[in-house]
């Protein structure tokens, strides 16, 4: 099995798909990529957006926070030398003072205590309300893609976006993002402090600090690109084994265990290996830096000291407020010196999250700026019955009738469908219709029918354009279907899928599926419609039983029934069957087939169809063989030619 098998677009099959493996960046285009730098900003702005008065107050507390702390060191010169130093010297000591202080001190750490718990928890909404909105954006992004975005892209890979890479932005918003906003502040607030206690201390901290900087920002660009091959592991990793849960059946059958298990041991080890170089190195920076912090530590006290004990007392020497280094002076520019190397190593510390924070927003922003599928079509759908001149006109409810509004003017729907000269590929340089033209008149029905990868379902899926023809023409009613509004386009087309799709829900909401405001009386009459009702009435709790995943519960011929129904439910003015009935016993085909006649009478009908018993009775069949329609006719004119639709109908091969 392939390690991460995405369909890509190609003409191998039905559908023009192919697999492919998935497209990985080099290093060369991860750091070009990196070199943007835009993501995290973008994220940032999306907070402040949604955030303004929160993040405002949390400033403030955060502002608050860093002062009481400072306060807090200030005060040790306060205590040295105006209150221990006067005290030893005193026979007497007055203890009064020194109490007095030291509350007022407490009284100011506590509001210190307050603002900080204060901003962490409001951080904490902010944080689950904006991983909240960006999965909504997500979400409402992704269901505005294009189905070629699908094809190219394993499912596991977009739901660990969703997963994983939203879930790394929840320890940046929460925890580095007020750490950083502290920090700074702390920064600023305690290297203006220091200046005023003393300028030649300052420039040795100064140059400390350049060099933590220096070391941070090196090792924290090699961590980000190691952090984000681990993002794109991650993804491969959950797009296997979702391809392999949901193929687990084709798995066994085929005794691909071992081969699975030695492609998953590949991949795993690559996000292992990825993961860890990515924590090496971000593991190391704390440490140096902390080292850095100490040297700096000692490099300080002993310059102090030598300038406290040689009493120097020129300008340079001293602060820029004109203290002398004092006893206090020293250690509370000590306690400074921490405060000043405690938020780089900080920063240092929440490298490892902004790293993953920024892969995965990557991620995301990679996804939300996949752009949307167009639609430009300004000719609507709408319900219409007829006014009392016999004129057309917009109704309020559903009246079985249809109209394609444009402007202030009605149309009526009547299904008339036409392919001129249209050629498609799904990929450039790889044509899989050629110079298709047929056109499909009110009532009638026009089968399609030809080998595997002939373009059978591709030409219903430009008819539903959830792919833009390269040449050529599709009109409706005489609109270009690129005129239409895309969801009236296929509001207006009922589909049975190929490939069967239930969810996980009740069998009265599955077939509602076709028709949100279907009645549940409606929903059984079409079950009762395609014979689906009998089997629905044997199940544990009838309409009502709760489907498995997929429907995993039900044979493919009853979930197949079960999506007819779905489609007679919606009541479209034209149908479109890829293979309908493929999953369906013969027995079960013909009772279906006086179903399928009684919601087909009067509607445009499009089926592709393997058993040609199906579309004897077609008004048009079309013979595809490599995008080409090769033969046209009634299933009688086809026999009678003993062409390709003879081969095909008869298994006797034709020799020229």
């Amino acid at each position: 099995m392939s390690a991460q098998k995405t369909f890509a677009p190609g003409s191998g099959s039905g559908r023009g798909r192919g697999m492919r493996e998935p497209s990985h960046l080099s290093r060369a285009e991860l750091r070009k990529s990196l070199g943007k730098g835009s993501t995290v900003w973008r994220l940032f702005s999306f907070i402040f957006k949604h955030y303004k008065v929160r993040f405002a107050v949390v400033l403030a507390c955060i502002v608050v926070s860093s002062l009481t702390t400072l306060a807090s060191s200030l005060f040790t010169k306060t205590l040295i030398d105006d209150y221990i130093t006067p005290m030893v010297s005193s026979a007497a000591p007055d203890y009064g003072p020194l109490a007095v202080a030291l509350v007022r001190l407490a009284a100011v750490l506590l509001v210190g205590v307050v603002a900080s718990y204060s901003y962490n928890l409001i951080m904490i909404h902010v944080g689950q309300g904006t991983m909240r909105r960006i999965r909504e954006s997500l979400f409402k992004h992704m269901e505005d893609l294009p189905l070629s975005y699908f094809d190219t892209h394993s499912h596991g890979d977009v739901m660990s976006v969703y997963t994983n890479d939203v879930e790394t932005l929840r320890q940046v918003i929460g925890n580095t993002v007020p750490n950083l906003f502290s920090s700074l502040i702390t920064l600023l607030s305690t290297f203006i402090s220091m200046l005023v206690l003393s300028i030649p201390l300052t420039l040795v901290s100064i140059v400390m600090a350049a060099l933590t900087v220096f070391v941070t920002t090196s090792l924290g660009k090699v961590a980000k690109g190691y952090f984000v091959e681990r993002q794109q592991n991650l993804g491969i990793v959950n797009g296997f084994i979702e391809e392999m849960v949901s193929g687990q059946r084709v798995v066994k059958v085929y005794c691909h265990e071992e081969q699975a298990r030695k492609h998953f041991s590949r991949i795993n080890e690559q996000l292992r290996s990825s993961v860890y170089n990515a924590n090496k190195i971000s593991s190391m920076i704390m440490p140096i830096n902390g080292n850095i912090g100490n040297i700096g530590y000692v490099l300080t006290a002993v310059v102090g000291a030598l300038i406290a004990l040689g009493g120097l007392s020129s300008w340079y020497m001293c602060g820029a407020g004109g203290a002398v280094m004092s006893l206090g002076t020293l250690v509370a520019f000590l306690n400074l010196q921490k405060n000043f190397t405690r938020p780089i190593s900080n920063i240092s510390n929440e490298i490892n999250s902004i790293a993953m924070a920024s892969a995965g927003t990557d991620r995301v922003y990679a996804l939300l700026d996949e752009p949307q599928e167009k639609d430009e079509g300004k000719v609507v759908l709408v319900n219409a019955e007829t006014a009392a001149d016999g004129s057309l006109k917009e109704a309020a409810r559903r009246t079985g009738k249809w109209a394609w509004k444009t402007g202030e003017s009605l149309v009526p729907l009547n299904g008339l469908v036409s392919l001129k000269d249209v050629d498609f590929g799904y990929v450039e340089g790889k044509q899989v219709l050629h110079d298709i033209t047929l056109t499909a008149y009110p009532g009638q029905k026009i089968a399609f029918v030809g080998g595997t990868g002939a373009g059978k379902t591709t030409i219903t899926n430009l008819i539903n354009r959830f792919y833009e023809i390269q040449e050529g023409s599709i009109t409706y009613d005489g609109f270009d279907v690129r005129d239409i509004e895309k969801d009236s386009l296929r509001r207006s087309l009922g589909t049975v899928l190929q490939e069967t799709k239930l969810f996980s829900a009740t069998v009265m909401e599955n077939i509602r599926y076709g028709r949100l405001d279907a009645t549940d009386e409606e929903c059984r009459q079409a079950a009762r419609l395609v014979y689906a009702d009998p089997f629905i009435r044997r199940l544990p709790n009838g309409y009502d039983t709760v489907l498995a995943a997929d429907g995993g519960n039900l044979s493919q011929g009853e979930r197949q029934l079960l999506a007819i129904a779905r489609a007679a439910v919606a009541d479209p003015p034209v149908l479109i069957l890829d293979e309908a009935t493929s999953s369906i016993d013969t027995r079960t085909e013909r009772l279906i087939q006086k179903g399928m006649d009684s919601l087909m009478k009067g509607r445009t009908t499009f089926v592709i169809a393997h058993r040609l018993s199906t579309v004897q009775n077609a008004n048009y069949i079309m013979v595809l063989d490599h995008g080409r329609i090769i033969e046209r006719g009634r299933h009688d004119e086809l026999l009678a030619q003993q062409g390709k639709y003879y081969e095909l109908y008869t298994g006797n091969q034709i020799t020229q």
